[in-house]
């Protein structure tokens, strides 16, 4: 493999997109077959994506399965579904059925996507000529500011509320909150239709409603949310699957739109930029992602980036170390560990800084952040390394999302070591990518900069004409 950039504490890193480059190339002067994989989701909506794979009992079944493999993984939660379909090669879509059997592989996916989309998960093959093709959503979401409108922002620690009249916020309330801690969807229901009625108070009339929330929503139906870690899943099918529409209802019957907190930053940002195709991407305990397309839009995809793997090497140092590895899908190379705060953690040790063991992830993160603060050279090296994995992810993302704007967040991405990181980012698409270093930019919003918030964007979502 052909990497320009080696990252400075893990010299093994793979990244994906030159696995990419490199495998497709090998595989068209082999001869090369067509692969088209596609994903079915809500709606009959197809995300298809083509490559090039070595021809089938040309000694290349292995190479071509564990390729495959990680380019369904990254569409499936890039865009979600309750279907995969495989169109050519029957050799890799029979692997890649036996991945996503129960006890498979892929067990985790596929009961993940089975709840969020309410359906039994299926791998189908079909002959190359009848390839499936992408049909997406064209909906417009978002960017309307006209009447007397609520936005409502939920997060893990904070709740956020305003009261927005013709695009301007008349009344903004932040209040503390522990939802991820609380089992009685009683709690977490009196929180919302306290700040949806607080909001309303302000305003004459209520003519929509706009939610941001953690987790994964399906036509403003809640299938999966941290918000909600300790509510019973009897509970949670019946009282918070429909907990936005059902507080909304009780102010009038006016349009609601319910997306994820991911999307709304990056709506947020599009408001800002003036501008659409942007992804954004937030570093925190995890890795959150959001979407804008080129036609402004919200487009209804999971951008569950924290599962889509970004490095191919499952025998590196960290991976046998475990700590390369995603405790909760039980997967290798993944964003989670690469872009949040446990990639800090990860690469703290390699870096020789001793972190306390009783700490918990935050505090170890603030700890290399007041390295990095002193010019520690040891906390440098944390960030130039996560650096080196964003710049080369950002060139894989860019397969799967036409990018003009990515947008840096999230409390990894703060200070000092957030600059440094930005520019490692830079240089790798500058010395490995200058065709996408041309065409798209990288931004670290300063945090004194005045950015549209979070709650007034998701006011923005629902259309009341």
């Amino acid at each position: 493999m052909n990497i320009k950039v080696k990252a400075p504490l893990d010299p093994e890193f793979m990244p994906m997109a030159v696995v990419y480059r490199d495998f497709t190339e090998a595989a068209k002067k082999a001869g090369g077959q067509k692969l088209v994989m596609a994903t079915v989701r809500s709606h009959g909506y197809v995300s298809a994506f083509e490559v090039t794979v070595f021809p089938d009992g040309t000694g290349h079944d292995d190479e071509n399965f564990a390729f495959v493999e990680r380019i369904v993984k990254t569409l499936l939660w890039t865009r979600g579904g309750y279907k995969i379909i495989i169109a050519g090669s029957r050799v890799i879509a029979d692997k890649i059925a036996a991945a996503y059997s129960p006890g498979g592989l892929r067990e985790f996916d596929r009961g993940f996507m089975s709840r969020v989309f309410e359906r039994e998960f299926e791998v189908e093959w079909k002959p190359i000529g009848e390839a499936p093709v992408t049909r997406e959503s064209a909906s417009p979401v978002g960017r309307h500011l006209d009447g007397n409108r609520i936005g409502f922002d939920a997060g893990g620690s904070d709740r956020k509320v305003s009261a927005v009249v013709e695009g301007e916020a008349v009344f903004s309330e932040e209040v503390v909150w522990f939802p991820k801690i609380n089992s009685d969807p009683s709690y977490h229901y009196a929180g919302i239709q306290d700040a949806i009625k607080t909001a309303a108070a302000h305003m004459p009339s209520v003519d929509a409603n706009g939610v941001s929330t953690a987790g994964v929503v399906i036509d403003n139906k809640i299938m999966v949310s941290s918000l909600f870690l300790k509510v019973a899943d009897e509970d949670f099918d019946r009282t918070v699957k429909n907990i936005y529409t059902d507080i909304a209802k009780e102010i009038g019957d006016v349009p609601i739109e319910v997306a994820n907190d991911g999307d709304v930053t990056a709506l947020a940002g599009a408001m800002d930029l003036n501008d659409v195709n942007i992804l954004g991407i937030a570093m925190g305990t995890s890795e959150a992602g959001g979407y804008v397309d080129g036609a402004g839009n919200i487009t209804g995809w999971l951008n569950e980036l924290a599962f889509v793997p970004v490095d191919f090497n499952k025998t590196s140092r960290y991976m046998q170390r475990g700590t390369g590895i995603d405790e909760w899908s039980g997967d290798y190379g993944c964003g989670v560990k690469y872009f949040s705060q446990d990639s800090v953690i990860k690469l703290a040790p390699e870096a020789g800084i001793e972190l306390d063991a009783d700490a918990s992830p935050a505090e170890k993160l603030k700890t290399v952040q007041d390295l990095m603060k002193k010019a520690d050279r040891r906390a440098a090296l944390i960030y130039e390394t996560i650096g080196v994995y964003f710049g080369y992810a950002v060139a894989y993302y860019a397969l799967f999302y036409d990018i003009k704007h990515v947008l840096l967040m999230g409390r990894v991405s703060s200070g000092d070591g957030g600059t440094l990181l930005l520019k490692e980012a830079n240089r790798i698409l500058k010395e490995e990518f200058p065709e996408l270093d041309k065409r798209l930019t990288i931004h670290l919003p300063d945090e004194s900069s005045r950015r549209v918030g979070q709650s007034i964007a998701a006011a923005s979502l629902p259309d009341i004409h």
